[in-house]
């Protein structure tokens, strides 16, 4: 349930129905607003909100039917904006992560990251350990690509994000990672997910390959409900009977999300839709439709990328592309960052 306090509560009053919350079974966890201060409760217990209204300051009780919580708008009215490395998600800004699908070697790494700081890309991307759906298929460097993306986006200012893929990863990430990603096959694995609301870092949560909007926002919940409250919705395709592309880019997340939650919704255009040629135009509507992020691949050769060079931009592309959404986001009353 969600305890709507009345505005201007004082701290006293807020502090007395937690510990009267706490002390009938329940977790607490508080959003502080512009006017009110919201209480969610989470357990499994049974009280009598009658018995929370009488309490001073409180100003309603609203029994919440839906699993999801505190990803709710319910719970916190105004968006979450996420903060990394001078790059913001959510509310009126829209920041952008790029860099290859994977680690390959630290000259790769780092012509990748030269030719993006040039177009101000503080956020780079790559893959240290690859979830592939053939045992045959390059799986990844391991702690030796972490080690080649942690130096190569010191030595040009950039912050670090890469998949996660198991708990067992944890002290490695903590070590070289600034975001961690769960991956779209990941993003059920309930165990990774609870350590995840333990880490003191942004988390992009992926979405599922044929996962609902609902299925997707509960994953976040078990971020959130142990404590973690920067996690960063993405959506990146989802299967569908359609062979042209990849998978099938759903737009329409962004304005469901968007109704739903005030998490960040960021958008991955490249494997959305698998093929380079369609990259650009689904950023473009992405950030049309509001997105408050993309998440882009770009490699220095694709043609020569051991994995998703198809879907890759070029450095001069992906430049071209972002001078074109710096001209779309104002329209939509958005900053590109």
């Amino acid at each position: 349930m969600l305890i709507v306090m009345r505005e201007h509560a004082s701290q006293a009053c807020v502090d007395k129905v937690i510990n009267f919350i706490e002390s009938n079974g329940f977790e607490t966890h508080l959003s502080t607003g512009k006017l009110h201060t919201v209480i969610g409760a989470v357990g499994d217990k049974v009280i009598d909100p009658r018995n929370i209204e009488l309490l001073d300051g409180v100003q309603e009780v609203i029994k919440v039917s839906s699993g999801f919580k505190l990803t709710s708008r319910m719970f916190q009215s105004e968006d979450s904006i996420i903060e990394v490395n001078g790059v913001k998600f959510g509310g009126k800004y829209t920041g952008i992560i790029a860099g290859p699908c994977t680690i390959e070697s630290y000259d790769q790494m780092d012509k990748t990251a030269e030719a993006l700081s040039k177009s101000n890309v503080k956020i780079l991307r790559g893959g240290a350990f690859k979830p592939r759906t053939s045992p045959y298929a390059f799986q990844g460097l391991g702690e030796e690509g972490l080690k080649i993306i942690r130096s190569v986006a010191d030595n040009h200012g950039m912050a670090v994000t890469s998949e996660i893929m198991d708990t067992s990863q944890l002290d490695l990430f903590e070590k070289y990672v600034d975001i961690y990603q769960i991956g779209a096959r990941n993003m059920q694995n309930y165990n990774l997910l609870k350590e995840m609301g333990h880490v003191n870092k942004p988390i992009v949560l992926k979405r599922g390959l044929s996962a609902t909007f609902e299925e997707l926002l509960l994953s976040a919940e078990y971020i959130l409900s142990g404590g973690n409250r920067e996690v960063i919705l993405c959506e990146r395709g989802i299967r569908t009977f359609e062979k042209y592309t990849r998978n099938t880019l759903d737009l329409s997340a962004i304005p469901v999300i968007k109704k739903l939650s005030h998490l960040p919704i960021i958008i991955d255009p490249s494997h959305g839709t698998g093929l380079r040629d369609k990259v650009a135009p689904m950023s473009r509507a992405s950030v049309a439709a509001g997105c408050d992020g993309l998440i882009i691949e770009v490699h220095y050769n694709p043609e020569v990328a051991i994995c998703d060079g198809a879907q890759s931009l070029y450095p001069e592309q992906y430049d071209e592309l972002y001078k074109e959404l710096k001209q779309i986001a104002p329209i939509v009353n958005k900053e590109i960052y």
